[in-house]
Order: C-alpha cells, then sequence, then structure tokens
C-alpha cells in the first residue's frame, strides 16, 4: 500500500492521473474520482479559455465553481497544465509576476469545439456539485449534531447509568432519525 500526503483539501490521485475525493470533508475509504483526465483537461482548458489564468487560480476558480465543496489538487492541475503545453493546447504568456500565465491557443480552441458536449457534461458536475453543497451545508445541523453528541455524552457519562438508560437514549435517537426521514 502505497502512503498519500493529503491535505484537507486535496484529492487523492487516481489511475490516469485524475483526480479523486469531493473536497475537504473525507468519507472514508477510498473516495470517488471526481473527473477523470480528459474531463479534467477540458474543464481546466475551458477555464483558460475564458481568459488566461494561473494554475493556482485554476485550483481556486474550480473551488469556486463547486461553492467550496471540490479544489483539485496542485498534484494534479500542475501536471495537467503540463501536458497541455506538450499538446500546443494552451501556451506560456508574459504575466507579471513569477507565476506561470497560459493562455489558450488556436489548437485548443478547436479541441475545445471539438468535445464541446464532454467539457459541458464536466461543467455539469461542478454546477451539480455547488447544488448538493447548497443543500447540505447546513450549519444549524451541524450545530444541532453536536449538541445532541455532548447531550448523550454527558448524560452517559453520569453515575448511576445503566442498560436501561442506555436503550433509553438509543430509542429517542432512533425516533429523532425517523422523524427526519419523514420530513
Amino acid at each position: 500500500m502505497r502512503n498519500h500526503r493529503h491535505h484537507g483539501h486535496e484529492g487523492r490521485r487516481g489511475r490516469g492521473g485524475a483526480e479523486e475525493g469531493f473536497g475537504r470533508e473525507g468519507h472514508g475509504g477510498r473516495r470517488r474520482r471526481m473527473f477523470d483526465s480528459t474531463e479534467l483537461r477540458l474543464v481546466l482548458l475551458s477555464l483558460i479559455a475564458e481568459q488566461p489564468r494561473h494554475g493556482y487560480d485554476l485550483i481556486r476558480e474550480v473551488e469556486a465553481r463547486t461553492g467550496g465543496a471540490y479544489a483539485p489538487s496542485p498534484g494534479v492541475v500542475y501536471p495537467m497544465t503540463t501536458l497541455l503545453l506538450d499538446m500546443g493546447l494552451i501556451e506560456e504568456t508574459g504575466g507579471e509576476t513569477a507565476r506561470k500565465l497560459f493562455a489558450i491557443t488556436e489548437a485548443g480552441r478547436a479541441d475545445l469545439a471539438a468535445h464541446e458536449a464532454e467539457a459541458q457534461a464536466a461543467f455539469a458536475k461542478l454546477q451539480m456539485l455547488a447544488e448538493v453543497r447548497g443543500r447540505t451545508d447546513a450549519a444549524p445541523v451541524a450545530r444541532a449534531m453536536q449538541n445532541l453528541k455532548t447531550a448523550v455524552h454527558n448524560r452517559l457519562s453520569q453515575e448511576g447509568v445503566d442498560k436501561a438508560i442506555i436503550l433509553e437514549v438509543a430509542a429517542l435517537i432512533d425516533q429523532a432519525a425517523s422523524n427526519v426521514e419523514r420530513l
């Protein structure tokens, strides 16, 4: 088993250099792949077509378009920009900083036009992630869950807790879960 360096917002590299993961929260075990290498290539190429960008700008733009749910790792974005350069789809342009600024070439525009449907599907994934994030980023629910965890811990830590109290706490939690499912 290989060791992967893993930082909060970075996914793990899958086969073919594709990015895995859905963003900041881990879901235990191996996470699903976000984009295959073709989809990621088209997303990055499309973003560069909108305006010249640095590698870091590409990462932040993808993150912004997912509402913060996903940010590709530099370990995937930078090799992909190198591949796009090698393929002649982008070129380095004069930037005001030490960062490499990438612009799309005519070959890149032609490649995007030839793969327009795939590019649109990849951006639909980004939009779907933003919508899911909008529906599930419920701070009040997270706060309430933490309150429940604290209350359960505090109650079960008291002296005199027996099997009956443990079963009653479990029944209350099960009832709350059932109520939520019926909403």
